[in-house]
């Protein structure tokens, strides 16, 4: 819904009236009374000037290598800006003064290192920003704070390493926010309580070495949770709990996982899609239900076949050949037999779900 209406305001601002429309830059291409000014890959070496009724502005694919304070004064009415791969190598206070329209800001694919604390005044109705694909190492306390309308923000293979509480402070619409392939080593405590409504985190390809259950704690309505390919070698107990009855999707593969907890999934109770694979488990904890669960992926483990991963054959039987076969590891008799064919577990018997006491309940 959030999507549709911002697509709706690009349409209806579009149609706006506006100032008489000057000449079309010079290399550019110019559509609907200059409402949209296209000028990709056009060799230019600094940000043409367009008129107040331009809606779109593509710069991609020139060597602009920076964005000077003021370089928009006249483009007010923009709504849509693409500077991507414009060797663009720092963003200067109010470089983008002026452009209090703003919906759409492309950064991707630049040699960005530094964002001043006041690059993003005047952005207050800023939805969609995407800086991956940069060289930030680090970001000023409170730099989001002007992004008050702010849905997604693309931080993807940047150099963070570290997140700090106040880093997103103002940005509390916030809903998806991508930091996969950056050199994340910690997450401090309260480092994403600003941005609590966050539906979608992606912290897969990090240096995480322990799983950040501080800073994950103040998170509410999480839906999408990635943290594949970070080496936290075990998940502990209560580890989603604060957002677990929203939680859906959750990758935890090439996570270096030795063990999770018996209770880390506790409280969690809409998983539909878990990725596990290419870890180092031999058992589930007996707080995960795949009742719900659609999606499985748990190959590459050296699981134990005895009657504690008889959960995961029943849901095999249950779903066919569908998921990734995974294989016995240990007892000696079973090394090497598909979990799916094994028979050690003809034996077990379907372990009683676990009866909610009152307070549980009235949490849930």
């Amino acid at each position: 819904m959030r999507r549709v209406g911002c697509l709706l305001l690009l349409g209806s601002v579009l149609l706006a009236g506006g100032a008489p429309p000057g000449p079309c830059p010079s290399a550019c291409r110019c559509h609907g009374d200059l409402q949209h000014v296209i000028c990709e890959g056009a060799g230019l070496k600094k940000i043409p000037r367009v008129s107040a009724s331009t809606r779109l502005l593509d710069l991609q694919r020139n060597p602009l290598g920076g964005v000077p304070g003021g370089a928009f004064a006249d483009s007010g009415g923009l709504v849509s800006l693409h500077m991507q791969r414009c060797r663009l190598r720092r963003l200067a206070a109010g470089a983008f003064r002026g452009l209090t329209q703003l919906v759409y800001l492309y950064l991707s694919h630049n040699r960005i290192a530094g964002v001043h604390p006041e690059a993003f005044r005047d952005l207050g109705r800023l939805t969609y920003l995407h800086l991956d694909h940069n060289r930030i190492a680090e970001l000023a306390k409170g730099v989001f704070s002007p992004l008050v309308n702010l849905f997604a923000l693309l931080l993807d293979d940047n150099k963070l390493r570290r997140l700090r509480p106040g880093t997103f402070a103002g940005a509390g619409d916030l809903r998806r926010l991508h930091l996969s392939g950056n050199e994340l080593s910690a997450l401090d405590a309260g480092s994403l309580d600003d941005v609590e409504n966050l539906a979608a985190l992606r912290l897969d390809a990090n240096r995480l070495a322990s799983f950040p259950a501080a800073a994950l704690a103040g998170l509410r309505v999480v839906e999408e949770l990635s943290l594949a390919g970070n080496p936290l070698g075990s998940v502990p107990d209560r580890a989603f709990l604060s957002f677990g009855r929203y939680l859906e999707t959750l990758w935890l593969d090439r996570a270096g996982l030795e063990k999770m907890s018996d209770e880390a999934f506790a409280g969690v109770t809409a998983l539909t899609s878990l990725h596990l694979d290419d870890n180092k488990l031999r058992a589930l904890p007996r707080s995960l239900d795949l009742s719900r669960v659609t999606n499985l992926t748990v190959a590459n483990n050296p699981w134990t076949c005895s009657c504690q991963l008889a959960p995961l054959r029943r849901w095999m039987d249950a779903h066919g050949r569908r998921p990734t076969d995974a294989l016995c590891a240990s007892p000696p008799s079973q090394r090497g037999k598909r979990v799916r064919e094994s028979a050690v577990f003809a034996a077990c018997r379907a372990e009683p779900k676990p009866k909610k006491n009152k307070a549980a309940a009235a949490r849930q």
